[in-house]
């Protein structure tokens, strides 16, 4: 089974521009839906999988700040890439320290905006497979008993064995078959492993 291409989405009031954005980035086989406002896309947005936004940042209805809220605000986390006129410059600058991928200006070079689309989608595949992770480490560590979790963060902070017995009154190898539990619910083949599990967890 093959991967669904990515979606870009395309958020221009625009029509022309619309219709050509789609038509190029479908021309290097990726899936490309227009919206006619940021009201329209954040009404009919629902998570395709890997992509990303392109977002003109004067429209009417919502501003382009007021749409990067609204997308934040219902946890659309796609990339997005703003498309500014030349004297919007310091408006999207404002718009990267918000979280924007990248702007770029009118018009655009269509290399360019591939170029740009395809890091986009790059960076958004490598976010998508980071929350996975994490999810599914916080998932085994629910696994984890009240005590194997104490263990486990004690055993963090480079305590021995021994030192955790004697932090708990217990034997070491009661410590031990603990440790084997804990590596075993979290899948870790080394020590060094579950110091990477735990650093995860507090991300």
């Amino acid at each position: 089974m093959t991967d669904s291409p990515s979606c870009v989405h395309i958020i221009d009031d625009d029509d022309s521009v619309r219709a050509s954005t789609r038509f190029l980035v479908e021309s290097v086989d990726l899936v490309g839906i227009e919206y006619e406002s940021a009201d329209v896309f954040l009404e009919a947005y629902s998570d395709r999988g890997s992509g990303c936004i392109i977002l003109d940042l004067r429209m009417p209805g919502l501003s382009g700040l007021e749409a990067l809220d609204a997308m934040r605000r219902q946890s659309i986390l796609e990339p997005i890439i703003i498309i500014t006129g030349h004297g919007d410059v310091p408006v999207a600058v404002r718009a990267l320290k918000q979280g924007v991928f990248d702007f770029l200006e009118k018009p655009c070079n269509d290399n360019i905006l591939i170029e740009t689309i395809n890091q986009a989608i790059n960076f958004d595949l490598s976010e998508r497979k980071a929350r996975e992770k994490r999810q599914s480490i916080h998932t085994a560590l629910e696994l984890l008993t009240p005590r194997e979790d104490e263990v486990l963060n004690l055993l963090v902070t480079g305590k021995s064995n021994r030192q955790v017995a004697e932090h708990f009154s217990l034997s070491s190898k009661t410590i031990e078959r603990h440790r084997s539990s804990i590596m075993r619910k979290l899948d870790a083949s080394s020590f060094a492993q579950l110091v990477r599990i735990v650093a995860l967890r507090v991300e």
